[in-house]
């Protein structure tokens, strides 16, 4: 399988886990909430569906036919679009695809398409892919600089400038990746604050380990167990 093909297969299989879709609607979201899958066509997209069936990761099931005016009843036998619907394997699949936060997943298509599903992966999860999409590009950054410091002197002014282009837009990425990941540090950071603080709270004016009940309130009949 290749790469983009497992690109493919992995965003398939994460919007399926949103809601069962047909066909149509499965490039229609393809094409608008990942860009990256522009260039996709109806021919690359169904051998892919029919993979996930053959996998056990997706099951085919008839849709509802659409309701058609009386003036079009001649249409009205045309047979119902197939419903993809991702499977109890196939979720736990694409779970574990999302786990993964190896060198591919900082690649420039496949960085895009998990970040779509970020939504749905754990944040620790997130923090290793988000720094090695930071190191893959700044890694990247320093091999254009020291490109374009040897080549400086033999490029005319327009090839100088795409050159300069691709640098500010790695470096616009770089500095966005900062953010996102001081954003999810800060995030983690404050969710242990709020779990200390509550532990604290709870546990203030124990004894033992055990709450201690104040101001002759009555106890919570959930804390007797005996």
């Amino acid at each position: 399988m290749s790469r983009r093909s497992g690109i493919l297969e992995f965003a398939v299989l994460g919007l399926l886990r949103e809601s069962p879709m047909h066909g149509y609607e499965l490039r229609k979201r393809l094409n608008t909430s990942l860009g990256i899958f522009r260039a996709f066509s109806y021919g690359t997209l169904y051998p892919c569906l029919k993979t996930l069936v053959a996998s056990g990761w997706l099951i085919e099931e008839p849709g509802s036919v659409p309701a058609v005016p009386p003036a079009a009843s001649s249409l009205a036998g045309r047979r119902a679009k197939i419903v993809y619907r991702l499977t109890a394997e196939g979720k736990e699949h694409f779970e574990e695809l999302l786990s993964h936060t190896g060198p591919d997943a900082w690649e420039d298509e496949h960085f895009a398409a998990r970040f779509a599903f970020f939504g749905q992966t754990e944040r620790e999860v997130r923090m290793r892919v988000l720094e090695g999409r930071r190191s893959r590009l700044e890694e990247r950054l320093e091999k254009m600089r020291a490109s374009l410091a040897r080549t400086r002197e033999r490029l005319d002014d327009y090839t100088l400038e795409l050159q300069r282009h691709g640098m500010e837009s790695v470096e616009r990425e770089v500095r966005w990746l900062n953010e996102l990941i001081e954003s999810e540090r800060s995030g983690r950071d404050q969710r242990r604050s709020s779990l200390e603080g509550s532990a604290q709270h709870d546990t203030s004016g124990e004894t033992d380990g055990l709450p201690r009940h104040r101001d002759h309130s009555r106890p919570d009949p959930s804390d007797d167990t005996k």
